[in-house]
């Protein structure tokens, strides 16, 4: 079986995505580790190859995409999170998207305290989450011509605002078990 967890900035993709692997006794990948994996293997610090990414048109970015449609294609039994795993892995059983209201996600980052999304105040990290999606949006439309927000790429949507992890994990597990 393989899931795969896209969503929104703040909706608990990572921590859905693992805990729900842990439980249904799959593997976890994330695209983020891939990203981490990279830098490893290039020397590199995560924010120095993310910079670089900015600026290699897209070569790096091509690179974890690779990743993913090889893992798709060649193991059977696992849970990914990423924004674009959905459409690198079109075989998934099962597509979940996670969404968040804005306030809700800008606050679990904020209360996370993420290295690589810091901010002053809600008010700016809110303002920082949207121009990420923004971007997202227009590179990925251009690059593949998907959006990763579009929830009708999805087959199981479900907002994350006011649950708990453990709700959310409930709620996949009831309908992987059907």
């Amino acid at each position: 079986m393989i899931i795969t967890v896209s969503g929104k900035a703040g909706s608990g993709k990572s921590t859905i995505a693992r805990t729900l692997a842990q439980k249904l006794h799959l593997k976890h990948y994330s695209s983020g580790d891939f990203m981490r994996e990279m830098a490893k293997e290039k020397g590199m610090t995560l924010a120095e190859l993310s910079k670089l990414a900015e600026q290699d048109n897209g070569a790096i970015d091509k690179e974890i995409d690779e990743r993913q449609k090889k893992l798709g294609k060649t193991e059977d039994d696992f849970v990914i999170d990423g924004r674009l795993s959905a459409f690198f892995i079109p075989n998934a059983e099962f597509k979940i998207f996670l969404d968040v209201e804005l306030d809700e996600g800008a606050g679990r980052i904020a209360k996370d305290k993420r290295a690589t999304e810091s901010a002053e105040d809600i008010k700016e990290m809110k303002e920082k989450i949207e121009k990420r999606e923004a971007s997202e949006v227009k590179r990925y439309k251009q690059y593949y011509g998907f959006d990763c927000y579009d929830k009708t790429n999805y087959d199981v949507l479900i907002d994350t605002t006011e649950l708990t992890p453990e709700q959310v994990i409930g709620k996949i597990v009831k309908l992987v078990n059907k």
